[in-house]
């Protein structure tokens, strides 16, 4: 399952990069999410994908009474998640912005802001 999972996180960073490297700044943007997706499915992959109880110590017990789930990686994603949230809401203002003003979406054309 991780081998396909590794495949998967690749085929999602090279979509991103491809995506990114467009002339149009929505298809950036797109990149952009898919990049931070990718990023917490890598992640995600390398923390290893085992299932487990939650990671709750009984009252009056020093340790798990079985095998729990690693919080870490569950906690960057979350964190991740919404940072990415947040830095998307924030591209398409810019977007929406940079298009009334010059007009146009492509990267190429936006170069004279002087409008």
């Amino acid at each position: 399952m991780e081998t396909l999972m590794a495949y998967i996180v690749g085929a999602m960073f090279a979509a991103a990069v491809y995506m990114m490297l467009r002339r149009s700044i929505v298809k950036l943007v797109i990149g952009l999410m898919l990049l931070s997706n990718a990023a917490n499915l890598l992640i995600f992959t390398v923390a290893g994908m085992r299932q487990g109880a939650p990671p709750l110590v009984p009252e009056g017990a020093e340790v798990p009474a079985s095998a729990v789930a690693d919080p870490l990686p569950q906690a960057l994603i979350l964190t991740a998640i919404v940072i990415a949230f947040g830095v998307l809401a924030f591209s398409v203002v810019l977007i929406h912005r940079a298009y009334e003003v010059v007009g146009t979406d492509d990267l190429d054309r936006m170069k004279d802001t002087d409008t």
